[in-house]
């Protein structure tokens, strides 16, 4: 096992893969590796001095472990669940991976998860409505069993109090609740991954800034760079490299000369909560409840009151805020979203920016919004919040992805994309929100499409054992779902 920066260790040396970034991706991949090739030389690069310190940590995100049980604005249409029904079916790969290795002893599930109800609550007639049809189509697909809906507000007070109390009977209110959700801590849960992948060798240097990306022609990838803490130039060989530095991924593509990106463009967006850690509301609220976003709201801005457990201690959660600065890291520099421009990608950003003129008016809102006007907004989901108890802090910094398009030559894009160079030796996730949830998914895509040899040969049939939900033609009905979650349950404590 190494962690941390060892003198001297740094021109001379070759690993098989380099990881660039020390968030919950290059965790993942980094176990994923290290399993599968115990032998691999793994190398991960993190600029903080730890682990997790940018959206992976447990205050820059929701924790809400995103399945598609709660987010509305996966199904903006009440009739098509085809993303939310995607994105749990990503979920329960990740349970049945993360089961796996707390039955080998490998990570502590008492952590980093905890059982946590998911939940909708909607306001107003057509909201009601919409959220009903929502249920219908829901209770069609296997999983999502177990879902509930009501429009009564006395059984929604059963399920979460702390929403109803105080609040007037004459508004149409319904809401729906899926008992099997989960809170995670993304940051305590990248700590153990990378634990998985040092105890079997991989080293970790901290303080590790990568700078420069390029490709020598016998195909090896020379990644250098400082070491923030001593100024020492470093310089790192591998035949392998993931990016997965969260806002800074795009520009060390760029760096890199990956064609495959040539006119991405990136739109930071920031954003803050409302946190309370008074024990009496953290001990009543057991759910993490959604609502409807605002009209022109980016999708990572859907309300939500989440209870959050971080270390064993209790709290609630309540936002987004949109903040906005040209950070594309919460610990990065005002320049970083200027260093993402290219010729080929200026079009690309103005034709985004026309196209979403209501998102840029969400966000001059809500950076004008006064303290009292964003409690109002806490106050819509629990009517008896005393500001005293509540404290506003910063989360993470998001750069949302923006692609280039014949037809509307700039889309904003609503999640992560992972994109590979040509000849397979690069990859690099870009984007946001679900990012953290679908890890292993996205990581074991990195892998069928990188190594597609080793996939179909070794690794497939390695990781269907641990994963079940990866046999070939599985179905997914609702015995598989239900086995899933049984078996997951009991191995992760849930």
């Amino acid at each position: 096992m190494s962690i941390g920066n060892t003198p001297g260790s740094n021109q001379s040396e070759e690993f098989d893969a380099i990881l660039i970034g020390g968030g919950i991706m290059s965790a993942t991949l980094g176990a994923l590796l290290a399993t599968l090739k115990p032998e691999s030389r793994i190398l991960l690069l993190e600029r903080q001095p730890g682990l997790a310190r940018e959206s992976s940590g447990p205050w820059n995100n929701a924790g809400t472990g995103h399945a598609g049980y709660c987010e509305l604005n996966y199904m903006p249409k009440p009739t098509d669940a085809a993303k939310a029904e995607a994105v749990s079916r990503q979920f329960l790969l990740s349970r049945e991976w993360w089961a796996n290795l707390a039955r080998l002893g490998l990570i502590d599930p008492a952590r980093f998860i905890h059982s946590t109800p998911h939940m909708d609550i909607v306001f107003g007639a057509a909201d009601v409505d919409y959220l009903r049809r929502r249920f219908t189509t829901m209770k069609e697909f296997a999983v999502f069993d177990g879902i509930e809906f009501t429009d009564d507000p006395a059984r929604i007070a059963q399920w979460a109090p702390l929403v109803m109390r105080g609040r007037s009977a004459s508004e149409p209110v319904a809401a729906t609740r899926y008992p099997y959700g989960t809170d995670v801590d993304f940051g305590n849960l990248t700590r153990d991954l990378v634990k998985v992948s040092t105890d079997r060798g991989a080293a970790v240097r901290f303080g590790h800034e990568v700078r420069t990306l390029r490709q020598g022609r016998d195909g090896i990838w020379i990644a250098a760079g400082r070491d923030r803490a001593s100024g020492a130039k470093f310089s790192f060989r591998a035949r392998f490299v993931f990016v997965g530095a969260g806002g800074q991924a795009l520009r060390l593509m760029q760096k890199a000369r990956v064609s495959e990106v040539k006119g991405y463009g990136v739109f930071p967006v920031g954003a803050a909560f409302l946190r309370c850690s008074a024990p009496g509301p953290a001990a009543q609220h057991t759910a993490k409840v959604y609502g409807q976003a605002p009209l022109g709201a980016p999708p990572m801005s859907v309300p939500h009151l989440d209870k959050r457990i971080v270390d064993g201690a209790e709290h609630l959660l309540f936002g987004p805020y949109a903040t906005f600065s040209t950070k594309l890291l919460k610990h990065g520099t005002l320049l970083d979203f200027f260093t993402t421009l290219r010729l080929a990608n200026l079009h690309v950003l103005a034709a985004a920016g026309l196209q979403n003129l209501p998102l840029i008016a969400y966000l001059i809102r809500q950076l004008s919004a006064s303290k009292s006007k964003k409690f109002a907004q806490l106050k819509r989901f629990y009517p008896e919040a005393d500001p005293s108890e509540w404290e506003l802090i910063q989360a993470g910094q998001r750069a949302q992805l923006i692609t280039p398009d014949r037809r509307r030559i700039g889309v904003l894009q609503s999640g992560t994309e992972l994109v590979t160079g040509h000849d397979r030796t690069i990859a690099g996730l870009l984007g946001a929100s679900p990012g953290a949830s679908t890890a292993l998914p996205i990581m074991l895509d990195l892998l069928e499409r990188c190594f597609p040899e080793r996939w179909v040969q070794d690794w497939r049939p390695l990781l269907t054992v641990a994963i079940p939900g990866l046999e070939p033609g599985r179905a997914w009905n609702h015995s598989d779902v239900e086995k899933s979650i049984t078996a997951t349950g009991h191995a992760l404590g849930l």
